[in-house]
């Protein structure tokens, strides 16, 4: 059942992933860019440069505010990545235990081999 749970939310999660990719991708792109505006930004020593460039950031800046949704696409990713990393995990919880030499952690087995 709950390979079955992962297979459905997985499958949830690539459909959204593959709906949200374009605007990921242009996402990304208008991020990389607002960094390439605000690197010549800080190299330029021109008044004007810097206000050219502060208006080609503004552009780019208002580019990405429109894409703002594609970080729905990065959630499934995200999802997909904790769904293909519990897929082998196993359903049964089993507690292991130690096994020490030290007579202090394990006095219960101690004692029980004192015993026989």
């Amino acid at each position: 059942m709950k390979k079955f749970i992962l297979f459905i939310g997985g499958l949830i999660a690539l459909f959204i992933l593959l709906a949200n990719l374009g605007p990921m991708v242009i996402l990304a792109l208008s991020v990389w860019l607002l960094y390439v505006c605000f690197k010549k930004f800080v190299q330029t020593d021109s008044t004007a440069a810097k206000v050219g460039w502060v208006i080609v950031g503004l552009i780019v800046l208002s580019i990405s505010f429109s894409n703002i949704y594609a970080v729905i696409g990065v959630a499934a990713a995200y999802a997909l990545y904790l769904i293909y990393k519990n897929w082998n995990t196993s359903e049964s919880s089993e507690v292991q235990v130690r096994e020490d030499d030290d007579p202090f952690t394990n006095f219960e087995k101690e004692w029980a081999e004192l015993n026989k």
